[in-house]
């Protein structure tokens, strides 16, 4: 009998400034849900994706800081993608933008709220030029899509990834 060691591929889901605050800020423009509410959708909508897979194995890392420091060096870890909210972040910080694109991390930008209805200063994004998509404006169900839309790009373009063991 051959044993086959399954490769496993890791995702992140990295949340930036102030998400933490997710479920008590600002409720009226971010909702109820929480970070955990959130980490409970995303887990269920990567169930409901995989069962279409021929038993890929997909392990989720889920992070959040309000260190930006700390933001770049987990973006830089061995992941085969990730799905990014990086907050307020996203409005100012190149040094996000240039990492990602740095390390050839695929990801998929997303946001609570509808940032392109919101204050001027929110429409621009450093993060959507290099992004595979954008999701915003769903509530937590931003990152639920966003991972499906990672991993669809993902499934659909084998391809070796930027690390020796990130390629699906």
């Amino acid at each position: 009998m051959t044993h086959r060691t399954q490769k496993i591929v890791k995702i992140l889901i990295a949340s930036g400034v102030n998400l933490d605050l997710l479920g008590c800020r600002q409720p009226d423009i971010y909702g109820v849900d929480t970070l955990s509410d959130m980490e409970i959708l995303v887990k269920d909508a990567l169930r409901a994706w995989a069962r279409d897979q021929n038993g890929l194995k997909i392990k989720l890392i889920f992070f959040q800081t309000n260190s930006e420091d700390v933001f770049l060096r987990e973006i830089s870890k061995d992941y085969a993608g990730a799905v990014v909210n990086a907050g307020a972040w996203t409005h100012t910080s190149l040094a996000i933008s240039d990492r990602l694109l740095g390390v050839s991390l695929p990801y998929v930008e997303v946001h609570v709220s509808d940032v392109k209805n919101r204050e001027s200063f929110r429409k621009k994004s450093y993060l959507s030029e290099h992004a595979i998509a954008s999701v915003s404006g769903l509530g937590i169900q931003s990152y639920a899509r966003g991972l499906e839309a990672l991993l669809n790009h993902l499934v659909k373009k084998p391809k070796k990834n930027r690390r020796k063991n990130a390629a699906l």
